[in-house]
């Protein structure tokens, strides 16, 4: 992803992987499915990896794990504001 310092209104330019979607929808909920492989393609973005190695493996399905469950977090906590 790469980014440019942000300008006097606060907003970033940003490229994002597009096979990421948005999952913050009004009146919606993201499935557990949609949560996960967001969090999957997010980690092979950033390792490289379409499919680990067998010596990555663990690392990179609990780097899924992890940041699936932040995502999660992340949008509860945002659904209550």
């Amino acid at each position: 992803m790469r980014s440019r310092p942000a300008p006097a209104g606060g907003a970033y330019d940003v490229c994002m992987c597009r096979s990421i979607k948005t999952l913050r929808r009004p009146g919606e909920r993201a499935t557990d499915d949609e949560v996960r492989a967001a969090a999957l393609q997010f980690v092979r973005k950033i390792s490289g990896y379409r499919v680990p190695s067998r010596r990555n493996e663990e690392a990179f399905e609990r780097a899924v794990d992890e940041i699936a469950l932040a995502s999660r977090r992340l949008l509860e906590r945002l659904a209550r504001t």
